[in-house]
């Protein structure tokens, strides 16, 4: 019996994906799945790839099927699927055999996980896995958290089926127990906001300039051939560009405006502010598509309140500036939430190396993450902070004046610019070398005696109100 070098329970869209991908790129792959009558028909479609693919409907038997040490990725639902999984299979495995959670998980269960296995001498992999249907086909961008011992398992693999940057693999062990699934998780924040402020883009265009979806398309698909060059940019200006067959009319416009969402933003946030960071751009992200569900609301909100009315004069080229303003400052706050992390939980993530890893097959690569790597290789990044890198700087420098026309624009108009109003907030808060936390902490020793430092002073003071 041929024996596999690794196995995937799970071929619903990703895990099929994922095992084509394995059989493509010459690997024996193990399948089965929780409905048993999936697994011969994904065989059958596979063509030429099903001599690579070995079926088993019994868990015992693809268990059996594999190579020792074991290496099993699990493409299902995380949370309470993923601990049943891990309890029905546990006694079927031997030291030395790694699990792999891919979905999108919360990194406090991977490291609960990866704990309670290693008691086993078993070893759990949390890994992030970006790009889609298409990603995990041809060529996805992979973040991967484990053991040094997992990772020599899985690394022949996954550096096989990544996607590739000037041949380079996306795919790299980052850290131990969460640290891959918390960088896919930030990586989903930064996509919320970035989605989000293309959004605010688009309204201000096509309410704010009254111009057609043709029209910004063709706008977003110039942007996608300089410095703005990124998936998103890229699809948004192809979507823009499609007619719904039914109607005739834009198919953007026959589109309802909500939003919806399955929690990896809301995480990001949640975790951000544990660890006393704030992502104030993510969480306008994630507050818009929240409000975009309230489709009744704002319709009667519009009636009784009145709609935006202002006309809006900005030109592509400062739409572009603010943009990329904007843009440098969504991966900003996502680069500080995972030095925080890295901190707290002692991962030693490397920034350089992640924004490398999502070069290419992820949903937020863009042309930008080459300058975000060399910043982060780079010996003269001021406080660790990626605004303060000369080249980020100067470039903030430059587009700045644009973002403030832009989002001072918006709201003259009554436009809702939340996250492009938040990269703002943020930019202007942290160049202040002397701001207004002052008089928060005077009224906090007021109110409750809290005390406060002083400057050039050591220790802890309360103001002359107390005495």
């Amino acid at each position: 019996m041929a024996r596999a070098q690794i196995g995937i329970y799970g071929l619903g869209t990703m895990g099929s994906a994922l095992a084509l991908n394995m059989a493509e790129h010459g690997f024996d792959v193990a399948v089965t799945n929780r409905e048993r009558d999936w697994i011969a028909d994904f065989v059958k479609e596979a063509g030429p790839l099903a001599d690579k693919l070995h079926p088993e409907d019994q868990l015992e038997d693809f268990v059996a099927r594999l190579k020792t040490p074991r290496v099993i990725l699990f493409m299902i639902p995380s949370g309470a699927p993923m601990d049943a999984m891990i309890g029905t299979i546990t006694p079927l495995l031997e030291a030395g055999d790694t699990i792999i959670d891919g979905g999108n998980a919360d990194f406090h269960a991977t490291r609960r996980r990866a704990a309670k296995m290693a008691e086993h001498d078993l070893h759990f992999v949390g890994m992030g896995v970006s790009g889609g249907e298409k990603g995990a086909r041809h060529g996805p961008s992979m973040m991967v958290g484990g053991t040094d011992h997992s990772w020599q398992q899985l690394k022949p693999i996954l550096r096989a089926i990544a996607a590739r940057f000037e041949g380079d693999p996306c795919v790299d062990h980052l850290g131990p127990d969460g640290a891959g699934h918390f960088v896919k998780t930030v990586h989903n924040g930064i996509e919320y906001a970035d989605m989000q402020m293309i959004a605010e883009v688009y309204g201000i265009l096509r309410n704010g300039a009254s111009r057609s979806p043709a029209q910004i398309s063709d706008m977003f698909a110039r942007w996608d051939k300089g410095r703005l060059k990124s998936y998103l940019i890229e699809i948004t200006a192809k979507v823009l560009a499609h007619t719904d067959p039914d109607t005739g009319h834009p198919m953007v416009d026959v589109i309802k405006d909500a939003a919806g969402q399955k929690g990896t933003g809301r995480w990001t946030v949640v975790e951000a502010v544990r660890l006393g960071q704030s992502a104030n751009m993510i969480e306008a992200a994630v507050g818009a598509r929240s409000w975009s569900s309230e489709k009744t609301a704002r319709m009667a909100a519009e009636r009784i309140l009145g709609g935006a009315r202002g006309t809006l004069d900005l030109d592509d080229d400062t739409l572009a500036d603010a943009f990329l303003a904007a843009r440098i400052l969504g991966y900003a706050q996502g680069f500080r939430i995972l030095a925080a992390a890295s901190q707290e939980y002692d991962w030693s993530l490397d920034f350089a190396r992640i924004a490398e890893v999502w070069r290419a097959g992820c949903i937020i690569r863009s042309a930008l993450l080459d300058d975000i790597s060399d910043a982060f290789r780079g010996s003269d990044l001021a406080e660790g902070q990626l605004i303060l890198a000369p080249k980020m700087a100067q470039v903030l420098e430059t587009c700045i004046p644009a973002l403030r026309q832009v989002v001072a624009a918006a709201i003259a108009g009554g436009h809702a610019v939340p996250a492009l109003g938040a990269a703002l907030a943020f930019f202007d808060t942290m160049r202040q070398g002397y701001g207004t936390a002052n008089i928060i902490q005077a009224q906090r020793d007021f109110f409750g005696y809290h005390g406060f430092e002083r400057l050039g002073q050591e220790g802890k003071h309360h103001g002359p109100w107390w005495t």
